[in-house]
C-alpha cells in the first residue's frame, strides 16, 4: 500500500496577535522590519537585502531581487507599511540598504532579525512557534481568507509551482465558523 504523505500545517497567527506583534515594538526599525515582512510576504533573507531602491511608492510595489530560486519578483506595499516606513526612513535615512547592519556599507543579519522577532513575539504574548517565516504564512493565509485569488498569492510569495501555494488552503478557524453543516440545510 503506497503511503500518502501527511503535510505539516504551519503555524499561522491570526491578525490580532500579528497587530499586536506590531504595535508593542516601539523600536521604529524593527518596527518596520517587522511590517514589511508580513506586508510584503517576505522570506526573512529578503527583508534583509532590500535596498530603498526596491520600494515603488508610486506603484506601491517592493522589488524582491534574487529571491529564493535567484528570481526577482514584485510584491505589494501596503498603506500602513508605507507609512511606518516613511516614518523609519525620515529617522534612520539609509542610503542603499533599506535595513542596514551594525555596519552601514552591509545589511541587517537573517541572526539579527531572528532576535527582533523573538523579542517581538515575548511582548505580544505569543505563545505558538512564531518564526519571521510565520509572518509569511500568516501573509499567504490572510490573503487567501480575504478573497485573494490563489493564483494571485503564488505570484506574490515567488513560488514556482502551485502546489507550494496550496498549504495555505488549509481550513482555518474563521473559515470553519462560517461553514454550515450540511446536516443543518435541507
Amino acid at each position: 500500500m503506497e503511503k500518502i504523505p501527511r503535510l505539516k500545517m504551519p503555524v499561522i497567527l491570526d491578525k490580532e496577535e500579528v497587530h499586536r506583534l506590531i504595535v508593542l515594538t516601539d523600536n521604529l526599525k524593527h518596527r518596520a522590519i517587522l511590517t514589511m515582512a508580513y506586508s510584503s510576504g517576505l522570506r526573512i533573507s529578503e527583508v534583509a537585502h532590500l535596498k530603498v531602491s526596491d520600494i515603488d511608492t508610486g506603484r506601491m510595489t517592493v522589488l524582491v531581487r534574487q529571491g529564493k530560486g535567484k528570481k526577482d519578483r514584485y510584491t505589494i506595499l501596503s498603506k500602513k507599511a508605507l507609512a511606518t516606513l516613511g516614518q523609519y526612513l525620515e529617522a534612520y535615512k539609509p542610503t542603499s540598504w533599506l535595513f542596514p547592519g551594525a555596519t552601514p556599507d552591509r545589511p541587517i543579519t537573517a541572526s539579527s532579525i531572528g532576535c527582533i522577532m523573538r523579542a517581538a513575539k515575548k511582548r505580544a504574548i505569543i505563545t505558538k512557534r512564531a518564526t519571521m517565516h510565520v509572518l509569511r504564512h500568516s501573509f499567504a493565509t490572510h490573503l487567501l481568507e480575504g478573497g485573494t485569488d490563489i493564483r494571485a498569492v503564488q505570484s506574490l510569495l515567488g513560488h514556482r509551482s502551485l502546489r507550494t501555494t496550496i498549504i495555505y488552503l488549509h481550513v482555518s478557524p474563521e473559515r470553519l465558523a462560517r461553514i454550515t453543516s450540511p446536516l443543518d440545510t435541507k
